[in-house]
């Protein structure tokens, strides 16, 4: 019950990821009104899902899990009373054409591919980096630089900076260490999900909303954000008195043209590549040794990553199909970002051949699903560029994917990005 003193705001939200929800959730629960303003069918942003007949769960567009110290985005779970499944699945990576488990110290210690010493080096570094609870003084190094000295040339060169190349491309060299020291301070061997999938946990959160009076406008692309003289915000033809948007920055640049160029510069000059996700739907695993997560170390191979979800989740929930993800980040004017799933395909066959000669034979079909902006640049200094929540416009805010530092982006700190805006707004 709110206060009688208190002025009940209408409030804007662009946007049904999860920043969106945790922060629309919080402030109803504040007594305030709330729109959402959503362009697809769905919410749950990048972890939306799809649907096919026989299927149980839909599947993520693209590859989702928490880990298990995810604490923002558990505990909103745990809120809404909404149930979650932990495991430990494989992590490997791939080095010349070959396959090695590497998700633990031991796996580490065991890595053939490097000498004893390299070895051991390797994992004081990490250990070094992950027992460190100060990132700050980190951020003016780049990981390149950094990793290269502490690690030595071989485990660097063999390891690291191919992933490094498959993850951030041509920035591959500007990445802070701070970026990297997230990673693997986060890292858990186990893994979390949400019982019956991220898309079903958004409805979870979704449906919570409108039980609490929330509005969603589904199918809504938001053309314009003016400022009023009398302080209020109009969002296409609606009047709000605060809005947040959680759009990526351009996007936002695009659909407020009141904002300063000074202002608009800065939101165009953060750099961030957009994805590419090919799903493989197999009557057949596709990994013989059950590998969950594989990591491509390998330049000469078009992807970053294959992950074969049903050594995670079990196939049951999927008419016992095997599905795959074949995931890539990539600039927006890269060739792979307008290609259909035939010709993508093609380009992958040599390395899916190379670890499964047979997989074609147990297609049953694909699914392509791309994004402009899936993943952030971390340069040195990131910390002096973010842009803050407030915007030079009265009420209008900004929260997205480019405001989580040093953490990696992801469902659990866009719910922790949607609950601090929604303090800023609630502050007195």
């Amino acid at each position: 019950m709110v206060p009688k003193f208190k002025k009940v705001m209408k409030i804007a939200i662009i946007g049904a990821g999860f920043t969106g929800l945790a922060a629309g959730l919080k402030l109803l629960k504040a007594g305030h009104q709330i729109t959402i303003f959503e362009k697809d069918s769905l919410p749950g942003g990048l972890a939306t899902g799809f649907m096919i007949p026989k299927w149980q769960w839909p599947l993520e567009e693209y590859y989702h899990h928490w880990f298990t110290n995810d604490n923002n985005i558990l505990a909103l779970a745990k809120e809404i009373k909404y149930p979650i499944l932990t495991k430990r699945p494989k992590t490997s990576v791939y080095v010349k054409n070959k396959f090695y488990k590497l998700d633990s110290p031991i796996d580490v210690l065991k890595f053939p591919e490097l000498s004893l010493f390299q070895r051991l080096r390797m994992g004081l570094t990490i250990a070094l980096l992950k027992y460190n609870p100060f990132w700050k003084h980190l951020e003016q190094y780049k990981a390149s630089d950094f990793l290269l000295k502490m690690m030595g040339e071989k485990p660097y060169k063999i390891l690291w900076e191919p992933l490094f190349i498959k993850k951030f491309g041509l920035f591959a060299q500007d990445i802070s260490i701070a970026w990297f020291w997230a990673r693997i301070v986060k890292r858990t061997s186990s893994l979390a999900y949400p019982q019956g999938g991220f898309l079903e946990f958004a409805n979870a959160i979704s449906s919570q909303i409108q039980k609490k009076g929330g509005k969603f406008l589904f199918k809504t692309q938001v053309g314009k954000i003016a400022a009023q003289e009398n302080n209020t915000i109009k969002v296409n033809d609606l009047t709000f008195d605060k809005v947040i948007v959680t759009l990526p920055s351009f996007a936002f640049a695009q659909i407020t043209p009141q904002l300063s160029t000074a202002y608009k510069q800065k939101l165009l000059d953060l750099e961030g590549l957009g994805t590419t996700n090919l799903v493989l739907r197999l009557r057949k695993p596709f990994f013989q040794d059950k590998t969950y997560w594989l990591n491509i170390c390998d330049t000469s191979f078009p992807l970053t990553a294959i992950v074969e979800h049903t050594n995670f989740m079990d196939k049951k929930y999927y008419n016992n199909e095997h599905l795959v993800y074949l995931g890539n980040y990539l600039p927006n004017n890269h060739p792979f970002m307008n290609m259909d799933k035939n010709d993508l395909l093609k380009i992958y066959n040599p390395l899916l051949t190379k670890i499964n000669k047979t997989y074609k034979s147990h297609l049953i079909d694909t699914h392509l699903f791309s994004d402009p902006f899936a993943q952030p640049i971390i340069p040195i200094n990131y910390s002096k560029i973010i842009p803050p929540f407030k915007t030079p416009l009265e009420n209008i805010y900004l929260a997205n994917m480019q405001q989580v530092y040093p953490w990696d982006r992801g469902t659990n700190y866009a719910v922790e990005l949607g609950e601090k805006v929604a303090d800023v707004i609630l502050e007195p």
